[in-house]
């Protein structure tokens, strides 16, 4: 009976010390940011820069992805057909097309259906056409499929029909799209690795000045018998607390920018732009960044005790 007692006691007294000691890592933290204040805030704010190109960076890459997944579902292939080519022809490559797998939708335009819609779209400017005798314009057939794949299966059957003078769809565009992707991921890597570094250098020199201004008082609690792990706890708290502020407020920028782009684009009339919607694409972004800052915020923390508290 006395042992159970004894034990409660014991539990009870352990988490009234770890409670005490939180209480205890707080407030220390926040008279270590108070007294380095013009430090803690060029740490802030050095944060808040590195994590806003960040997320600009992921904002530009990933709607890039998106408009590429987007455009290349919505790609159709047109196959051009040879001059010369009697109807019988035209219609054993209209039923060929036809039994493709995974086909959706498909249009034949003739000559003369062709030559229409291109004086259509020439407008005004029809007259440049006089210059040129008969109708040079190919029939084709205008395809659509359910999938990429099956429109890139379809591409290379299609194009080793005799009577097809050319295939055209848009994975130009598409190929485009993902390099210029590429480039900018490459180089958002390489901005970011330099970023990172400049704020881990920033925020241990923060951590570094105020332990350097309370090494007298770390050397008499130690002499008193305070743990390591007692005397780091503040400091690595003060590190995460300078990164989430940078952070947050990267992403609260990032947040209202992101919104104005996206109403910008629809008052201008760009909704044909297959942006990502802000939420929760947004949110997904400023968790990234929390998290992002606050292991920043960790790390240069404890870089910084390893290499000048001597504990």
């Amino acid at each position: 009976m006395r042992t159970a007692v004894s034990l409660q006691t014991r539990k009870k007294g352990d988490t009234i010390y770890m409670f005490s000691s939180l209480g205890y890592f707080w407030k220390e933290t926040f008279y270590s940011l108070f007294r380095n204040k013009f430090m803690a805030v060029a740490s802030v704010l050095t944060v808040t820069l590195s994590m806003f190109i960040l997320g600009v960076f992921l904002c530009a890459v990933l709607n890039i992805n998106h408009m590429a997944t987007y455009l290349e579902n919505q790609v159709e292939m047109t196959v051009y057909l040879k001059d010369g080519l009697n109807t019988d022809q035209v219609m054993a490559v209209g039923k060929k097309l036809k039994a493709l797998p995974d086909l959706k939708e498909i249009k034949f335009t003739n000559k003369d259906q062709a030559m229409a819609e291109f004086k259509q779209r020439l407008g005004d400017q029809q007259g440049i056409l006089d210059a040129i005798n008969g109708n040079p314009l190919p029939s084709s057939y205008s395809t659509s499929f359910s999938t990429p794949a099956s429109l890139k299966n379809a591409v290379n059957i299609v194009t080793k029909y005799q009577e097809v003078d050319s295939v055209q769809y848009g994975q130009d565009i598409i190929e485009q799209l993902y390099k210029v992707a590429q480039v900018i991921r490459i180089g958002g890597i390489i901005l970011i690795v330099f970023l990172a570094g400049a704020e881990l250098f920033i925020i241990s020199n923060t951590i570094r000045l105020t332990v350097f201004a309370r090494r007298r008082e770390i050397q008499i609690m130690k002499y008193v018998g305070a743990t390591n792990g007692f005397i780091r706890w503040p400091f690595i708290f003060e590190g995460m607390i300078i990164g989430f502020l940078g952070s947050g407020i990267a992403a609260f920028i990032l947040w209202e920018g992101y919104k104005v782009v996206l109403m910008e684009m629809t008052q201008a009339g760009l909704v044909f732009i297959p942006m990502i919607a802000l939420w929760p694409f947004i949110g997904y972004i400023t968790i990234m960044l929390l998290a992002a800052g606050i292991i920043i915020g960790i790390l240069g923390s404890t870089i910084s005790l390893r290499k000048y508290m001597k504990v």
